[in-house]
């Protein structure tokens, strides 16, 4: 027997905000979103936002719901066609409202990668597979 991921949920004290800025700054369209609760379209994997209090209800008022998080918890990783398209949609994303991290930049594991942050202060990559050098 198997299990399939079908779904990410970030926690936020404040969805809305977060929310807006997934949509607005991120790109992603909404499918639901009401006060506790938003989600978004997304093929594959269901990617969602739902507020710590109603998480903390959903559980019988599980600690790690009420608690304040300190440190990252998850990272969402956005994969790009190339590493040019990395550098213009980062730019875009930090004009739009995302915190720059670390700008840009090939890293030694083959792929040019950057890091930004959402209103939350978790940090995302977005990325592109470097093409391979050409043979001489």
């Amino acid at each position: 027997m198997r299990v399939r991921l079908e779904g990410i949920t970030v926690l936020s004290d404040d969805v809305s905000r977060l929310a807006s800025f997934y949509r607005e700054v991120l790109g992603f369209t909404t499918v639901i979103e009401e006060g506790h609760y938003a989600e978004f379209e997304n093929s594959g994997v269901r990617l969602a936002i739902c507020s710590k209090p109603l998480m903390a209800e959903n559980t019988s008022g599980h600690h790690s719901f009420v608690e304040e998080r300190k440190g990252q918890a998850f990272e969402l990783n956005f994969q790009c066609e190339s590493p040019e398209a990395v550098h213009e949609i980062y730019q875009d994303y930090v004009t739009r409202g995302a915190t720059s991290i670390t700008e840009p930049k090939s890293m030694s594991w083959g792929h040019t990668t950057g890091f930004f942050a959402d209103p939350d202060g978790n940090i995302h990559s977005i990325f592109a597979i470097n093409p391979e050098p050409e043979n001489r």
